[in-house]
């Protein structure tokens, strides 16, 4: 009887061991069905991520030449308006000189005049 009640126990510890297993083989497998999801989510978001900067930089770029077109047509601006002052003071600087050689040229005839007299 004792090795009856004995095989009997040890029967029961063995079932209860496998169902054990079992429940714990399962509950592996959902934790690794469970992270391979989270894996896949985590891999569309990064790729989003990775869209969302690429249109950034790009946009960024695009405002950049922007930026530097609308800089180039200022230069541009600077440079003529540079160039007329330029004009403008190289002919007043012209005239002046006229001026002043035709005063020269009177001032040495008036000296002209009274040296003669």
């Amino acid at each position: 009887m004792k090795k009856v009640i004995l095989s009997a126990i040890l029967m029961l510890a063995l079932s209860i061991s496998f169902v054990s297993c079992r429940e714990t083989k399962d509950k592996a497998k959902d934790a690794m069905e469970e992270t391979n999801e989270a894996l896949k989510e985590v891999g569309e978001d990064m790729k989003k991520v990775g869209e969302e900067a690429k249109d950034a930089a790009k946009e960024m770029g695009d405002e950049m030449k922007e930026a530097g077109n609308k800089a180039m047509d200022k230069a541009g601006e600077a440079a003529k308006i540079t160039k007329e002052a330029a004009k403008e003071v190289g002919q007043d600087v012209k005239d002046a000189a006229t001026k002043a050689a035709e005063k020269a040229k009177a001032t040495a005839k008036d000296v002209k005049e009274k040296v003669e007299e």
